[in-house]
């Protein structure tokens, strides 16, 4: 060919320019169009390496459903790729043959130029083919140059066709078509050259067109390592490990990559997949735990770890023996014994030849640790050569005989004092006091200084089975040390003396404990305790004095269930030495923690206050500006759970009602009434139908003693309306509206009548409400009810007579003599039905002196004042005795007649105080 020089202008430069750049981003659209929707999200940082995973797996069994018969489907639908294609250009069916031929070994050579073209290399010349197809083609060389779009539907066709017999095949090897791998190693070789983006836009073509290769991904890689694009190397990387998930070196390089960009949850993952292929690899298994440990998986890690020990061959004990042993101590360290005595013991069992003092230590520790001591004691016999003598039979043996008693003990010189010492504990609990004599002369031989550790192990032993005397010498000893005078060892040192009786020195010990550890709860407990049985009541409670402030309860919740422990004893101890108003500040602070978010909805607030000469805790009711609003009222009520989890709910309980029957007893009925209102905003309480209800009627009572009989009046309301056959609760109520004064209740009753036209209570009361009000036709109505239902009441007669001289005693009345007799008439039957008293004669003389009938009023008066006051249960006679009454008529019917004498006389007699 003949190859020409062209020379462009500034204009036509940037023309081409633009045009490639179109060019370019044409087929980066066309490639990215073939990407599935999760790689386009994974490669755009959208989601993770995980989520893409797990959505390229829904995505492929939603393909294999969806499959069955589409391939048939499919390949019907395809055109023809044989010699009836229809073709765009004039190229002959021998050169179309050719063309094929080419495609078999990759991309046909019009497609490469096509895309060498897209590059900037359409200027390079190709080959010119064999002379004899010179000559035979001819003019028609320039037309093969252009791409065909038959070619390109064709080889279009035969990947699709590739593609689907990939998927299909189970074993992992490449899915790379044939079509492709032309392509591909091209890639590879612009790579190699440094041609970096030309090997990006292949991969990119290769991906679109097989996205199940593995390799274009490797490439991508690869390029993206060298430009240190670490972040897309590892993304382009996992996905080509995905797709080829045998190679483990992979997965263990990703892991490094994913260490490196501090992702160890994804470098777990990576491991996981080298692990899968290659099951005995302890390396894999080795950093994997390793990576566990760091994000707080201990049971996965130790899990490794036991694989670990099964992989390991009998020829590496040493490594089994030390793997063992940081496994037991990370057990330990995690409060699993069990699972840490069970690795030790395998460790003891394998290779008993690779035990060392240290392995026998741990294991000692270990059955100590979870009170197993003979177990204990048979490791130290049987690895560090110490044997027991026993009386019996004279003899020594290396296992212990329940039957026999232990009188001696021998040790060699190079056992450490260690397990010198954990012997003396095993024999300690094992009761095997005679061989200790020795031992302890040789360990108080050594400085408590620097074997105070030890020191401490054997007392506490001796304290566990109840040998106070044994452990008093150690104790002393620690105590006067300066390394070990700790609040631990002087706690068990007054714990020591207190059990032996020595209780003024006990005290002094405990008090060093509280000043060395003031937050130490039961220290502070014994302390109180012992100085209450000293007589010091002051010193007692000194003790049991606050140690938290309010922001350290309001914000740790360990402190505040400490602080409550505190108060209760606190509460006890008062209450014993009879200091009520003491009493009272401890209660009401442990219950102004539990009913915290209750008192704020209630607006109910605790004070201190010295209004009564010394400073006490005070219930009081504030308005709403000035109480701050709790923003999260759920969480704040989960909160104070957890802080007062310390006591149950029926504990709780119990405090409240002591603490209302206190404030009680004190004359408090207001805080009482406030107590009650902010229980009955508590969850807990309120939840419980009984403890409603228990409340309520606390609420009632406390109302009605503080006079606060509207309030007495909304508890009596509710109460009614669930128990309306109750007559205690109609008394309550009656008594309710005569002191309140108000006329509420009128309407209530009215309603509730129609709901219970029946209830006899109701009547009365609705009676006696039309009485008040002036409505004596709509009062006889429901007394007259009342009359038919129970005729031998003589409430009932005497509500009527008196309705009947009302009602003659209008201004404006018809027929007002019938009116009065029939109001005597039920007069008279209710003086036949109560008999003669103090309450009927008076009764009788007040409708008398009503209408004017002055003399028959003196009559009946004179009668009820010789009568003697009636003796009611529970109530004092002066309460129900009506002589002052009586005189006092009696003194207004003389003064209006003018005996002014005998006015005098009543009054003198009857109603001087």
């Amino acid at each position: 060919m003949k190859s020409r020089s062209l020379v462009f202008t500034q204009a036509e430069q940037l023309w081409c320019a633009a045009r490639l750049n179109l060019i370019f981003w044409f087929c980066f659209v066309r490639i990215m169009s073939g990407f599935s929707p999760e790689l386009i999200d994974y490669l755009e940082g959208k989601i993770s390496f995980e989520e893409f995973e797990k959505l390229r797996e829904e995505r492929k069994s939603r393909d294999k459903d969806a499959e069955g018969g589409g391939d048939s489907e499919d390949e019907a639908e395809l055109p023809p790729v044989e010699d009836d294609l229809p073709s765009t250009s004039g190229v002959s069916m021998r050169k179309r043959r050719r063309s094929a031929g080419c495609e078999e070994e990759g991309v046909s050579r019009s497609v490469q130029r096509a895309f060498a073209s897209m590059l900037g290399e359409g200027e390079e010349e190709e080959d010119e083919e064999d002379d004899g197809e010179e000559d035979e083609e001819g003019d028609d060389e320039e037309q093969t140059e252009a791409l065909s779009a038959g070619d390109v539907f064709a080889l279009e066709i035969e990947l699709n066709r590739e593609n689907k017999k990939m998927l299909k095949e189970r074993r992992h090897r490449s899915k790379l078509p044939k079509a492709l791998r032309g392509l591909m190693g091209e890639a590879n070789i612009r790579y190699a050259r440094g041609d970096k983006e030309d090997a990006i836009t292949m991969c990119m073509e290769i991906i679109r067109q097989a996205p199940l290769a593995y390799e274009p991904f490797s490439t991508l890689a690869m390029i993206y390592e060298d430009q240190g694009d670490m972040e897309k190397s590892l993304q382009f990387g996992l996905i080509a490990a995905h797709l080829n998930p045998s190679n483990r070196e992979e997965w263990v390089k990703l892991a490094e990559m994913s260490l490196e960009q501090d992702n160890i949850k994804q470098a777990i993952f990576c491991y996981s997949k080298a692990i899968k292929y290659d099951h005995s690899n302890v390396r894999y298994l080795w950093e994997r735990c390793s990576l566990y440990e760091q994000v707080g998986e201990h049971k996965l890690a130790m899990d490794g770890y036991r694989r670990i020990l099964n992989l390991l061959p009998p020829s590496d004990g040493e490594h089994f023996m030390q793997l063992s042993r940081d496994m037991a101590k990370s057990y330990y360290e995690t409060n699993d014994l069990v699972s840490a005595i069970g690795v030790m013991e395998e460790a003891l069992a394998k290779h008993p030849s690779l035990v060392t003092a240290e392995g026998v230590n741990m294991a000692a520790e270990l059955y100590i640790s979870n009170k197993e001591y003979p177990k204990a004691l048979e490791v130290m016999l049987q690895f560090c050569g110490i044997s027991l003598e026993r009386i019996s039979s004279g003899e020594q043996c290396a296992e212990r005989d329940e039957s026999e008693e232990v009188c001696s003990v021998e040790i060699p010189e190079d056992v450490p004092v260690d397990i010198r010492v954990k012997l003396m504990v095993c024999l300690i609990h094992m009761q095997m006091l005679k061989p200790l004599d020795v031992l302890l002369t040789c360990l108080m031989e050594q400085s408590p200084e620097e074997m105070g550790d030890l020191y401490l192990d054997v007392a506490e032993a001796f304290l566990d089975i109840g040998e106070y005397n044994s452990a008093l010498p150690l104790l002393s000893a620690l105590v006067c040390s300066e390394r070990y005078n700790l609040p631990v060892v002087w706690l068990r040192h007054a714990e020591c003396l207190k059990a032996l009786g020595h209780m003024a020195v006990a005290v002094e010990s405990y008090s060093k404990v509280v000043e060395m550890a003031p937050l130490h709860l039961d220290a502070r407990i014994s302390l109180s305790t012992l100085q209450q049985q000293l007589g010091r009541p002051e010193k007692a409670l000194e003790a049991l004095e606050p140690m938290h402030d309010p922001d350290t309860l309001a914000q740790d919740s360990g402190a505040a269930q400490q602080e409550l422990k505190l108060l209760l004893h606190r509460s006890t101890l008062l209450k014993s030495q009879g200091k009520m108003y003491d009493y009272v500040d401890t209660l009401l602070t442990m219950l102004a923690m539990l009913l915290k978010v209750a008192m704020n909805r209630a607006q109910v607030c605790l004070i201190s206050s010295s209004c009564s000469g010394e400073r006490h805790l005070y219930l009081i009711k504030v308005s709403r500006d000035k109480i701050s609003d709790i923003d999260d009222q759920e969480a704040a009520y989960l909160d104070v759970i957890g802080k007062t989890s310390v006591l149950a709910r029926e504990d709780w309980w119990q405090l409240l009602l002591r603490s209302v029957y206190t404030l009680c007893e004190l004359s408090r009925f207001k805080e009482a009434e406030l107590l009650v209102d902010s229980s009955l905003e508590y969850y807990s309480f309120y939840d419980d139908r009984l403890k409603r209800k228990e409340l309520e009627y606390f609420g009632l009572s406390a109302a009605i003693l503080d006079k606060n009989f509207r309030k007495a009046y909304n508890y009596i309301r509710l109460m009614l309306m669930d128990n309306v056959d109750r007559p205690q609760l109609w008394n309550v109520f009656n008594q309710v509206t005569m002191q309140s004064q108000d006329v509420r209740h009128h309407r209530f009753c009215l309603r509730l009548m129609l709901k219970h036209p029946e209830n006899h209570a109701l009547c009365v009361l609705n009676g006696h409400n039309a009485f008040v009000s002036g409505s004596f036709k709509h009062a006889l109505g429901q007394y007259v009810q009342a009359f038919r239902a129970q005729p031998s009441e003589p409430l009932y007669s005497l509500c009527v007579g008196l309705t009947f001289i009302h009602m003659a005693s209008q201004k404006f009345v018809l027929k007002r003599h019938p009116l009065l007799l029939q109001g005597f008439s039920f007069l008279n039957r209710y003086l036949e039905l109560r008999g003669p008293c103090q309450e009927s004669f008076y009764n009788m003389g007040r409708a008398l002196h009503q209408l004017g009938l002055v003399h028959l009023a003196i009559h009946y008066y004179q009668r009820a004042l010789t009568c003697p006051a009636p003796h009611l249960e529970g109530i004092e006679d002066d309460q129900v005795d009506l002589r002052r009454e009586i005189a006092y008529n009696l003194c207004l019917i003389y003064q209006s007649s003018g005996n002014m004498v005998m006015a005098r006389h009543l009054i003198s007699t009857y109603c001087t105080i």
